[in-house]
């Protein structure tokens, strides 16, 4: 085995939940041919995120009445259950989790230094001791550069494995040293089944949050929590207006919007930004990339007529700033009624 590994993959994707998996397998007492037993004192302790040869390193954020010497406790005990409830949950989630969502991650030194004491002891319980490193892209150079040497050569009985989703923001000092195993997203029909097996909506509603989600289980899970499924009718008479410029009928109708409450917002500006890049997909004539359905497809392609790549692209930056505003518990009314005048001022010059 590789003694420094990269578990490099999308958000969404498995690849935290496959580098667990292989830790358990590693120092399971009972491998069986394909996976570990499950059952031994080493698998139970990997699967409640307990074992006293793991080590789990996360990026933090400082918390309100949590002091410097808490805080790694606390967020430790917190990660454990973020990853026990959601596994395939990204930063954006983990913020939320641990009432940090406006703060500025990032893995600390002192966790670079926590390591080389932690790897200087010898295996507690199991043949293997093991650093596992939640999206180390977020490691600081003095974090990085602390670890650097025993990255390449660890103390024996020591692996390294990296879990990460943004090849782009390693370090090439962290990447030369680690071997990379890439993983793919889900299949449609993999993320339909887990929304399924999870009750998360009935199997008409997993197979169009299948095509939208592109084998991300995150943001399939984020669409499936929508209270509200129809996004259509709104989007579609939302543009009408805009369209139209009729701002006498979209101050009310942006003031009854902004009473579904923020998770029914934040859906239905995910699904008009999903809209709008089938309809951009649509002006280039590459259909079989469109992921709507064929009542949606009608609109979509009269939509496609009245955009352009500059257009698109600005009501997409337009949706996606709402979305953080809506996010961020801004006025929901003014900020849709301001995205609505921006919109139909775009709509004017494509015209």
């Amino acid at each position: 085995m590789a003694h420094a590994q990269l578990f490099l993959g999308n958000e969404g994707s498995a690849n935290l939940a496959l580098a667990l998996a292989y830790s358990r397998y590693i120092n399971c007492e009972d491998k069986q041919p394909h996976d570990s037993c499950g059952k031994c004192i080493s698998c139970n302790q990997f699967n409640k995120l307990t074992h006293p040869d793991l080590q789990m390193v996360f990026p933090m954020a400082a918390l309100e009445k949590i002091g410097k010497d808490e805080l790694k406790p606390h967020l430790l005990k917190q990660f454990r259950a973020f990853v026990q409830q959601q596994g395939y949950g990204g930063l954006q989630e983990w913020g939320v989790f641990i009432g940090a969502e406006n703060k500025q991650f990032n893995i600390p030194v002192d966790e670079g230094r926590s390591i080389l004491q932690n790897i200087a002891m010898k295996p507690y319980l199991s043949p293997y001791k093991i650093v596992l490193i939640w999206l180390p892209e977020l490691m600081n150079n003095a974090t990085a550069n602390a670890i650097l040497k025993v990255l390449e050569e660890p103390p024996a009985q020591t692996l390294f494995l990296l879990v990460a989703n943004d090849y782009e923001k390693l370090l090439a000092t962290i990447l030369s040293r680690c071997q990379m195993v890439k993983v793919k997203a889900f299949s449609n029909a993999e993320t339909e089944q887990y929304l399924l097996s999870k009750a998360l909506c009935d199997t008409e509603k997993a197979k169009k949050i299948a095509k939208m989600a592109g084998g991300n289980l995150n943001k399939a899970t984020f669409l499936s929590g929508e209270v509200q499924d129809d996004n259509y009718a709104v989007f579609t008479t939302w543009m009408r207006l805009c369209f139209s410029r009729k701002f006498a009928d979209l101050l009310p109708f942006c003031e009854d919007l902004s009473k579904k409450g923020r998770e029914n917002l934040k859906g239905l500006l995910h699904y008009s930004m999903q809209i709008l890049r089938d309809s951009l997909i649509t002006s280039f004539e590459a259909n079989a990339l469109v992921k709507q359905d064929e009542t949606e497809l009608k609109f979509i392609h009269n939509f496609a007529k009245q955009l352009n790549l500059d257009k698109a692209e600005v009501i997409y930056h337009l949706l996606n700033e709402a979305f953080t505003h809506i996010e961020r518990n801004g006025n929901a009314k003014i900020v849709l009624f301001d995205t609505s005048v921006k919109i139909s001022l775009q709509f004017a010059q494509v015209k």
